[in-house]
């Protein structure tokens, strides 16, 4: 497969991811902002930091608005994480790989983006958000549906699932740190009471609180919570299963093309760091520490794997 073609395979399913990723920060924000008016300025600067545009935002506008920041993170074609920009750049990489994916699986892209493109006209209303993004969450849902009902398990498969757990990974490593150290500012504060509300809100990001539920009993804890979306196996947006997806497709490709990289080395040593790796340690070192250090261990796969098979060309 040429380079740019696997690139092209790589970024549009990441950037699907960060669109459905952005779409779940905006409903989390919204629902805790409802609960919580005093704090609600506090939960808008928490949504622009986790989704790294606080700054890009602060030089557009001069205040923290709701009705601006959701626009911003929906619509604003000038940040390039928003809803709208990322659809935009997955459909154009849909395009450049046209012939290496299905019909099905174009057609879904395509109509994503002209639905959203009709829906994200005009701003939002605050009572219309929920069903917008709800539809956001609903047209990211039929693409991974088409990727997965039509598309051979090749290398064409590999870099598309490849892309999305990457940005899967970055996406709830930055959710858990913005978010936990905004409500848990000290390690000493581990086992306190805090507002449930604001913990649901954590979960329901990474589309977690039914599940968390399931295998806590209905009970709710901060290092509970950071254990299952770290290390827990079975969530498919912790770091631990998105690690070992990348590692396990990064695998097939070794296979297929008979040549291994330095891509495979590094996600084999980060995925060993994670299973080795309890909870207990993470706090011990500092759950802030642990989630730069996995950051920047990501890039570096990212770049890596773009490295070793040529995205550029």
């Amino acid at each position: 497969m040429l380079g740019k073609t696997a690139g092209g395979l790589f970024w549009m399913f990441r950037y699907l991811e960060r669109s459905e990723n952005t779409a779940r920060l905006i409903d989390a924000g919204f629902r805790i902002a409802l609960t919580r008016p005093d704090g609600a300025d506090d939960e808008w600067a928490s949504v622009l930091q986790t989704a790294g545009v606080a700054d890009l935002y602060r030089s557009r506008h001069d205040e923290l608005d709701a009705a601006r920041v959701i626009d911003f993170l929906l619509r604003d074609t000038s940040n390039p994480s928003s809803v709208m920009s990322a659809i935009a750049a997955a459909r154009q990489n849909a395009r450049l790989v046209r012939t290496a994916i299905t019909r099905e699986v174009w057609e879904a892209v395509n109509d994503t983006y002209m639905i959203l493109k009709q829906a994200l006209a005009r701003p939002v209303a605050p009572r219309n958000l929920p069903g917008s993004l709800a539809m956001i969450r609903q047209q990211s849902a039929l693409v991974r549906g088409a990727l997965h009902g039509t598309m051979l398990r090749n290398d064409v498969f590999d870099f598309c699932r490849i892309g999305t757990y990457l940005e899967r990974a970055d996406n709830t490593a930055r959710i858990l740190d913005v978010k936990y150290y905004v409500l848990l500012p000290s390690i000493s504060q581990i086992g306190s009471s805090l507002d449930n509300v604001q913990w649901e809100t954590i979960l329901r990001s990474v589309a977690g609180q039914r599940a968390y539920r399931w295998i806590s009993g209905g009970e709710s804890s901060p290092i509970g919570i950071a254990d299952f979306l770290l290390f827990d196996g079975r969530m498919p947006r912790s770091l631990r299963f998105s690690v070992g997806k990348i590692a396990t497709n990064l695998s097939y490709l070794e296979r297929e093309y008979d040549h291994r990289h330095h891509c495979h080395d590094l996600v084999e040593a980060l995925s060993g760091r994670l299973n080795q790796t309890t909870i207990e340690h993470v706090f011990e070192e500092g759950l802030h520490e642990f989630i730069v250090d996995f950051l920047a261990d990501l890039g570096q796969l990212g770049a890596q794997i773009d490295r070793d098979y040529r995205f550029q060309g």
